[in-house]
């Protein structure tokens, strides 16, 4: 992943155009371009898995959604787009391609490839900013995953760790669990 920094007020115009002559993935996290090559499929099952777990047992005004991106309150510039997001069904009839943060009950982010930079802490900070209220990073080099909630001041107040294999608790109204097994890892490095 890399990161270009860029003059404010040109952002996304400058995101935009990254990604129609690139294909590259941008997004804007922080005021800083992040840019990430097509996911690889270790990480796109990844997301399967974890949307497939989670979409059938989501209440009937949820739903599960990838390539949906959500804004920074307060700067239309400012803007990422999880891996996976659960927002309310309605979502579907927006005409904007992005959602509040305020309204996603979950958004789920995969640790990029193992020789990849992942700016992990500033995509956490950037997600509590936005008031994302449940954060889950998964993270295919280690088999682990970090659960963040109660997002206050910038800052996720609520932090839980674990491996795949155990499940991961989710607060209402999100499904009870989220099943970790079968989570691919990605191979070793060297």
């Amino acid at each position: 992943m890399a990161a270009v920094p860029a003059r404010s007020g040109r952002l996304r115009r400058t995101a935009e155009g990254i990604e129609r002559r690139t294909g590259l993935r941008v997004e804007i996290i922080g005021g800083t371009l992040l840019m990430s090559p097509p996911r690889r499929g270790k990480h796109a099952g990844t997301v399967r898995h974890l949307r497939e777990d989670l979409g059938p047992q989501l209440p009937a005004n949820l739903g599960a959604y990838e390539s949906s991106s959500i804004a920074l309150p307060d700067d239309e510039d400012d803007y990422a787009t999880p891996d996976l997001i659960v927002l309310p069904v309605e979502w579907e009839n927006e005409d904007d391609w992005r959602a509040d943060p305020r309204h996603a009950a979950l958004a789920v982010q995969v640790v990029p490839g193992p020789s990849l930079i992942t700016h992990i802490s500033t995509r956490t900070s950037w997600y509590a900013i936005a008031g994302v209220p449940v954060l889950l990073t998964v993270d295919p080099r280690k088999g682990a995953w970090t659960l963040h909630t109660r997002p206050r001041d910038g800052e996720y107040q609520g932090v839980l760790h674990g491996t795949y294999g155990e499940a991961v608790p989710l607060p209402a109204p999100l499904p009870a669990e989220l099943d970790t097994s079968g989570l691919p890892l990605y191979a070793p490095r060297g």
